[in-house]
């Protein structure tokens, strides 16, 4: 179950050592339940203060009923992996839940929301949650340094990357750099291990991936909170000694960006994994409180610059490699409100970096707003992008929540093969698109350069999007830090999204003691162009494999870095550049050898032959809204440019 843990003000509280629960806290929301007892940890702040337990009121038999219930229709009737789960691991959740029923009378309540968050992890899917009553959203708890591995699967090494607080931390030898062997008296992997036991990641590197994030962060929201009061570490000094320190468990609500999704309209249309998303903006508030307090600075400005908005998911910055100068873009999170101003805003960042090629970099990122994800893909290649298409399972449920005229804009292109399905006996509806083939090419190339794309375990739901994109639609290569990508593939929805569509389809869902939430995957994604039909789910997307180095960890990638240069200048390079003054076009490229262009969707004259390094000019009419040029280097599409009149 996750924390009760409820938040007195939506701005961080500072320093609150040896400050009581009861005193930082706000009273608990209205409803049947009393902060959790097994709750370690902190009131939300910056730094939190020591661990307090508290008490949970009891649970009526119908209130336990009603949650197994709505979960048992739920999975049956909307959970779009369920037969794909259950020939995975030969795990049926929905007779686990009925076996749960039988069992609600034996059970504390501590027991009954721990063994349902368990039967809930059991799906691998984090997508599908369970969250229990009076969460705090975006609670995390945490310690007050990060874990990280480099070195091959059969010669790991652990490290501590960073520590976010030296006070918190009596022992002075535990600094960055220092080598972990021990967790509460186990051997480091081992216990690395047992925690990937309990993980969602949907193949066992996405699971331990994610088992060294939740060491020392995990998300309150959506997982119970840790079992232990404190945690004993043992490591190795940098003189070499072998030594013992003893950390606490604290919490952090670290906040959402101010651009991050809100509307409806983003929310539907989302592929996340919240609780990675959650740890993720607690990471960048323990280890770079500078960037998080100047995003909140830019929030509260009038008229903040589109870099500044969008600083939370987007950074960059040249990068000098053994051969040569490139662009890196950091992509942090997809979780974003509005796709246009995201796509404003990875443009502006392009227009500073070097052209020569590109490396953009997703490990981590948690997913987010499906358009953001794949209309992204267009500003890096002159062909058509091709988007990933989507399924819902083929049950009655499905079919009535399609057929409901309030559910149209949301389910309307699904409703006639869902319809058909019960005829037929298809197991799914017809796979479509949610972001249209238009939103896909609307913004067409920004960038001339060869581009590289870095992926790890823990990239997921519309990371896995953008990266099964950058594949298939053979942007560019695709350098993966393990086996693939953390194999997210669906479209997931909350239990508000879920009621509002079935009160519109006049389905009745039972009641929900206050706070309890869930969500699910309720579309399936499937690949494109070579990959067409394949599933994401489970699988993810692999690459190139690289494995992370000492260096990597400590001088911010510089051997990935390396590498992918590398790979940049092994790749063929052209580039194009137009310009528009009223009726005359100046055109300057670089290995291309001809190119088309069009004015308002017609073709202007004959195929100009183009020399590099020399200025070509083109005279197009002066009222053309849209002119187009296109650049080939033997008979292949290379570079696409559109330009508006001014």
């Amino acid at each position: 179950m996750a924390s009760p843990l409820t938040a007195a003000s939506s701005h961080p509280v500072r320093e609150q050592r040896g400050t009581p629960l009861a005193d930082t806290l706000a009273p608990p929301a209205a409803g049947p339940f009393a902060p959790l007892q097994e709750v370690r940890g902190a009131a939300p702040g910056f730094r939190g203060a020591p661990s307090i337990s508290a008490s949970v009121a009891a649970l009526t038999w119908a209130q336990r009923l009603s949650i197994i219930d709505v979960l048992s229709q739920m999975i049956d009737g909307l959970y779009v992996h369920l037969p794909l789960k259950r020939a995975q691991y030969g795990f049926d959740p929905v007779r686990a839940l009925a076996h749960l029923r039988q069992h609600i009378p034996s059970l504390t309540d501590l027991q009954f929301h721990r063994e349902l968050t368990t039967l809930m992890y059991q799906l691998r899917d984090a997508h599908t949650t369970y969250s229990g009553p009076l969460t705090a959203a975006g609670a995390v708890a945490r310690l007050p340094f990060l874990v990280e591995m480099w070195g091959p699967p059969d010669a790991r090494r652990f490290v501590v990357a960073k520590i976010s607080d030296r006070r918190l931390i009596e022992d002075p030898h535990f600094v960055a750099g220092v080598a972990l062997h021990w967790w509460n008296g186990m051997p480091f992997e081992r216990a690395v291990d047992l925690h990937a036991d309990r993980e969602t990641g949907g193949h066992p590197d996405a699971r331990y991936a994610r088992a060294l994030d939740s060491l020392t962060f995990r998300s309150l929201e959506f997982s119970p909170p840790p079992d232990e009061h404190w945690v004993d570490v043992g490591y190795v000094d940098n003189a070499g000694r072998a030594r013992t320190v003893r950390f606490e468990w604290r919490v952090v609500c670290p906040q959402r960006a101010p651009t991050a999704s809100a509307r409806r309209a983003s929310c539907l249309k989302r592929g996340i994994d919240p609780a990675a998303e959650a740890v993720r903006r607690a990471k960048k508030l323990m280890f770079n409180g500078a960037l998080w307090s100047r995003e909140q600075a830019s929030g509260s400005r009038a008229q903040p610059s589109l870099v500044d908005r969008y600083q939370d998911f987007l950074t960059s910055r040249s990068v000098k490699t053994s051969a040569g100068t490139y662009g890196y873009l950091r992509v942090w999170s997809f979780d974003v409100d509005d796709d246009e101003e995201f796509l404003d805003a990875v443009i502006a960042h392009l227009q500073t970096l070097p052209g020569r090629g590109l490396i953009i970099d997703i490990r981590d990122n948690p997913g987010g707003f499906i358009w953001a994800a794949e209309r992204m893909l267009q500003l890096f290649t002159p062909r058509d992008v091709t988007p990933t298409t989507f399924a819902l399972r083929a049950t009655p449920l499905t079919a009535q929540l399609a057929a409901a005229p309030f559910n149209q804009e949301d389910f309307g292109p699904w409703a006639e093969s869902l319809a058909r399905a019960a005829a037929t006996g298809e197991p799914f509806s017809v796979h479509l698109p949610i972001t249209s083939s238009e939103q896909c090419n609307d913004r067409w190339q920004h960038y001339s350069g060869p581009v590289v794309v870095v992926v790890d375990a823990n990239t997921y739901s519309s990371g896995d999007l953008f990266a099964a994109g950058i594949v298939d639609n053979r942007i560019g290569p695709l350098v993966c830090i393990g086996e693939a990508t953390g194999a997210g593939g669906a479209n997931v929805w909350t239990s508000d999204d879920i009621a509002d569509a079935m009160r519109a389809a006049d389905v009745d869902l039972p009641e929900l003691p206050a706070g309890v939430t869930f969500s699910v995957a309720i579309r399936r994604a499937v690949r494109s162009g070579d990959a067409d039909g394949v599933l994401i789910e489970d699988a993810g997307i692999a690459g190139l494999p690289y494995v992370m180095t000492e260096r990597d960890i400590f001088e911010r990638n510089a051997d990935l870095i390396d590498a992918c240069g590398d790979l940049l200048a092994s790749l063929p390079r052209t580039s194009l550049d137009v310009t528009r003054t009223r009726n005359v076009l100046t055109v300057n490229t670089e290995g291309l050898d001809h190119v088309d262009v069009y004015a308002d969707g017609h073709p202007i004259g004959a195929t100009l032959s183009v020399r590099p390094r020399h200025a070509h000019k083109v005279s197009v009419p002066a009222r053309a809204e849209v002119v187009e040029v296109l650049g080939f280097a033997d008979d292949t599409l290379c570079q696409r440019r559109r330009l508006r009149r001014a």
